[in-house]
């Protein structure tokens, strides 16, 4: 048994983002909460490369090939804000990265989910398992999708509604 019907929600959020990513001008997608935030392009940018560096960096999976990500370890898309993505590179960048997500949810077993991987940083090494790995990318992908709602709604633009089509919605009795 694999660990995907564990995080089906997650792909919901997943198609939700990347519709709201792709309705999104060039001037949308250059939108920021404050002067000193990332604009909403460089937010889905790195949203989207966090995926690789975790799964296929760190967890040794494979498939960053497949990505505009497959030579970034310590810097991304959003590190060279003189270079706005658009829709167009961001939409496949969300979908090619969710590929990997997906493959790893469906191979990884509930057994596989405590199995450790090093990380170097700041002269030190971290432990990681599957299992914090999976829950770092869900949590840094819901924050990054509050920070873009957040951003488009402080300009009066509909926001990124994670939870659309995961509760089923019923007529209200009479």
């Amino acid at each position: 048994m694999n660990v995907a019907p564990f995080y089906d929600g997650w792909r919901i959020a997943q198609e939700r983002l990347v519709e709201r990513i792709g309705d999104l001008s060039p001037q949308e997608l250059a939108l920021r909460a404050a002067p000193n935030l990332w604009p909403i392009w460089a937010i889905t940018a790195h949203t989207a490369a966090v995926r690789p560096y975790w799964l296929c960096h760190i967890c040794e999976e494979p498939g960053a090939e497949r990505t505009p990500f497959a030579s970034f370890v310590d810097e991304g898309w959003e590190d060279d804000l003189d270079h706005p993505r658009d829709a167009a590179e961001l939409v496949p960048a969300l979908q090619s990265t969710w590929t990997i997500v997906e493959d790893c949810l469906y191979r990884w077993t509930p057994d596989m989910l405590q199995d450790e991987f090093p990380r170097a940083i700041n002269g030190r090494v971290q432990m990681h398992t599957r299992q914090s790995v999976l829950m770092r990318l869900i949590t840094h992908d819901a924050y990054h999708c509050g920070e873009i709602a957040q951003a488009l709604g402080m300009h009066g633009l509909k926001e990124v509604d994670i939870w659309t089509g995961r509760v089923p919605t019923l007529p209200t009795p009479a």
